[in-house]
């Protein structure tokens, strides 16, 4: 079972997770994505999907044309875990 980040794991979060930041309300992390168009943000998000199928942990995410907005949090703990770090790590490693 997930357990919640402690403070040390927290403070690394900028070296593990370069790019992801807190989220302004709850505790989670959050990223937008820009892309060239409508289908390359849908291909991103298709690629996140199976990363995320392989790892059994799912973003909070929406999609606006060409913006994808994610939101990582671990809900069986109510706030961040290990799962979100790794699953950003995944999402990170799809961008290349």
């Amino acid at each position: 079972m997930a357990t919640r980040l402690n403070e040390t794991e927290r403070a690394k979060l900028g070296t593990t997770v370069p790019g992801w930041a807190p989220a302004i309300d709850r505790d989670a992390l959050r990223r937008d994505f820009k892309f060239a168009d409508f289908s390359a943000a849908w291909g991103f998000m298709t690629r996140v999907a199976m990363a995320a199928e392989k790892l059994d942990h799912h973003p909070d995410w929406g999609n606006t044309w060409n913006t994808v907005r994610i939101e990582l949090s671990t809900h069986d703990v109510g706030g961040l875990s290990e799962k979100d770090v790794q699953l950003a790590q995944a999402i990170d490693k799809i961008l290349g």
